[in-house]
């Protein structure tokens, strides 16, 4: 057996970042959740899990961190699986509003650093059905990855990667070659990285304070010289609500299913992407939200952090985290729904083609293999010129299963690192969309309020964008006892009005959020220009 082999890899520079992101107010962690169409077996869940995610050697793995140098990944001799799947029920009603607190009470909680950084939570009453409350640390793995990694437990036919036993590891040593091994290979991993860490810090503080030198790490020549400086000298976003020292307590929100074809219809009519219009109606919602605390909105813009993937197609087994990071300025002071989508575009677009996302991923690299007060200065620059993040994760189009059980739903929420109170995370699965988010309980206290607002303003959208059908006149008047009359006379269309008041009647629609429309209805209708049917 080769020592490499049993003390695993060494972290990247990029998974360092990440691991040393962590904090109490801050966890770097990923969370997700997966809801199913009925209940699973616990015994079936474990053999999934032994058989499938096992494999991967991450998730076997724990980090030794030596006094100087990178971390490495080592194997867990102990390993036991119920240090990392347990069992809990919801307390009654159990549902969407219950698991929402239910997650909100575990996203608050640090992973056990002495075991393998990850755990599940099997809910077996979730409604009709399960749920099951996923959570990983950044270090293991970007989002593109784990989401990839979790679901491919779910799908039969992948291939699965080599799977190393713990007795593989151990065997051939002897009982004190077991004790003996592990500190011998850890004093000589000490004696080589003394010398390579004191290169690294040298080249990092360098890197730092050199421009030139971080564009050429980024591998972007002249271009990323600009977007480094772009990066350096965009100014620190104006203190909100959304700014402020986090605390430990967090809390989370998630939608309701929206359609993909209707996102896409509603791009196709205005020019922008799935990322465009449910982002420029998030970006709605933050400026109601804020509007409601009081906060002036006119004119403002905040930043919102973009993770961009960098990853190449293929292996989804390789681990740690190859994304780069965009500042998106969100255009919180503009009031109509339509120019808000199209400036959001508009800003979208001009990045797109730039190298900002791979100096990002430099700075991150740098981060990895800088002393600790490079990294702190490095992890305020975002902190400082950022209100939120927001990530988008494309998930499978087809249904799929786990455990022999239907999978209904599937959410996550990105991690705010550098004292971000702010996460909004954006998933795709099997022909519908999910829009989660997470909140510094003290600073934003009420994500579902965001939510809820978010839906108000993806309805405008939807109505600014739907084919209206002409109406007809009639000469005929249609009124049933306390319900909208509808006035029509030759050659003119009346509008609808209540029988008892003569007033404008209220839409008949159901909001995304289940409440009935608070909008009047139009001319010739008993809905608003919102809700009109096509």
């Amino acid at each position: 057996m080769s020592l490499r082999r049993y003390f695993g890899e060494r972290f990247t520079s990029a998974d360092t970042a990440w691991l040393h992101m962590d904090s109490p107010t801050n966890l770097a962690v990923v969370t997700g959740v997966i809801t199913f169409s009925g209940p699973l077996d616990l015994s079936d869940l474990r053999e999934v899990i032994e058989k499938r995610l096992l494999r991967y050697p991450r998730f076997r793995q724990r980090v030794l961190e030596p006094p100087v140098g990178l971390p490495r990944w080592v194997y867990t001799r102990d390993f036991d699986l119920n240090d990392h799947l347990f069992s809990i029920s919801l307390p009654e009603p159990a549902d969407h509003e219950t698991l929402q607190k239910m997650v909100s009470e575990i996203i608050s909680i640090p992973l056990d650093k002495s075991k393998p950084l990850w755990e599940l939570h099997y809910i077996d009453n979730y409604r009709s059905g399960g749920a099951l409350i996923c959570r990983f640390h950044h270090c293991i793995a970007d989002g593109i990855a784990l989401v990839q990694v979790l679901l491919s437990a779910a799908e039969e036919d992948t291939e699965l990667p080599e799977f190393t036993t713990m007795d593989d590891l151990f065997s051939g040593l002897s009982p004190l070659a077991r004790i003996i091994v592990p500190m011998v290979v850890t004093t000589r991993i000490l004696q080589e990285r003394v010398q390579q860490t004191r290169d690294m810090i040298r080249s990092g503080l360098h890197t730092i304070t050199s421009p030139s030198k971080m564009a050429r790490v980024a591998g972007m020549g002249v271009a990323g010289g600009l977007a480094l400086g772009k990066l350096l000298l965009l100014p620190p976003d104006r203190n909100t609500l959304l700014r402020g020292q986090c605390g430990i307590p967090k809390k989370v929100a998630w939608s309701k299913k929206i359609s993909v074809d209707e996102v896409k219809r509603i791009g196709e009519q205005s020019g922008g992407t799935i990322n465009d219009i449910l982002l420029s109606a998030m970006t709605g919602a933050l400026r109601r939200y804020l509007q409601d605390r009081g906060e002036h909105v006119e004119g403002l813009d905040i930043h919102a952090i973009v993770p961009v993937n960098l990853r190449p197609p293929g292996d989804i087994t390789m681990m740690g985290n190859q994304f780069g990071l965009v500042f998106l300025s969100l255009p919180v002071g503009v009031a109509d729904p339509l120019t808000r989508l199209k400036v959001l575009k508009a800003r979208m677009d001009a990045i797109k083609n730039t190298p900002e996302a791979v100096v990002a991923f430099g700075i991150l690299t740098a981060m990895g293999i800088s002393p600790e007060r490079i990294e702190d200065m490095i992890r305020d620059m975002f902190g400082k010129k950022g209100s939120l993040v927001v990530t988008n994760v494309p998930g499978p189009r087809r249904a799929l299963s786990l455990a022999g059980v239907n999978i209904e739903e599937l959410m996550f929420w990105v991690p705010t690192p550098a004292n971000l109170s702010l996460g909004v995370s954006i998933i795709s699965y099997a022909g519908d969309i999910l829009v989660g988010v997470a909140s510094d309980a003290g600073l934003i206290p009420e994500p579902e309020r965001v939510m809820d607002m978010f839906y108000e303003e993806f309805d405008s959208l939807r109505g600014s964008y739907s084919p209206v059908e002409e109406t007809k006149p009639s000469a005929e008047m249609e009124q049933g006892p306390g319900e909208a009359a509808v006035i029509r006379e030759s050659g003119h269309v009346g509008q609808v009005l209540t029988a008892e008041a003569g007033k404008p009647a209220q839409c008949k629609a159901m909001t995304l959020k289940g409440t009935r429309c608070r909008n009047p209805a139009i001319q010739g209708s008993e809905f608003c220009h919102v809700h009109i049917p096509e």
